[in-house]
């Protein structure tokens, strides 16, 4: 595991020697569009401490369980999409929680401010069979 700064953004040449790595391979990650690290006035790649996040679930994966470029990417995909789906219902569960508060603060609970409106349970009349 690496030992990083608290803060900041590194040149190519720091995080390769961070990490154990050659420069070329950080390069060969951002062409395949594993990393993106931003880049200065004159071209530098810079990496945050984000980015170092990112590299090192890279390569977690290729060292320790062999993944391939392609494996990486499709994971990294699947795992985006997953944070997403998470902020998304995250977002829908404060929404659910907010309006809950807000209806229960309008009336009874039960009421016809309810989320979902009670109805009065239906009256079943008993009957009688006759045996012939």
């Amino acid at each position: 595991m690496a030992k990083r700064k608290s803060k900041g953004a590194y040149m190519i040449s720091a995080v390769a020697e961070m990490f154990e790595i050659h420069p070329q391979t950080l390069r060969l990650y951002e062409r395949e569009g594993l990393l993106k690290p931003s880049r200065t006035e004159g071209n530098t790649r810079l990496y945050t401490d984000e980015d170092l996040e990112r590299l090192e679930f890279i390569l977690n994966l290729a060292r320790d369980l062999g993944v391939n470029i392609a494996g990486i990417a499709i994971i990294l995909q699947m795992r985006e999409r997953m944070e997403e789906m998470n902020r998304q219902m995250q977002s829908f569960v404060e929404y659910v929680r907010s309006e809950m508060l807000t209806r229960f603060q309008q009336g009874a609970p039960g009421s016809a401010n309810a989320i979902v409106p009670m109805r009065k349970p239906a009256v079943i009349k008993s009957v009688t069979v006759k045996k012939p």
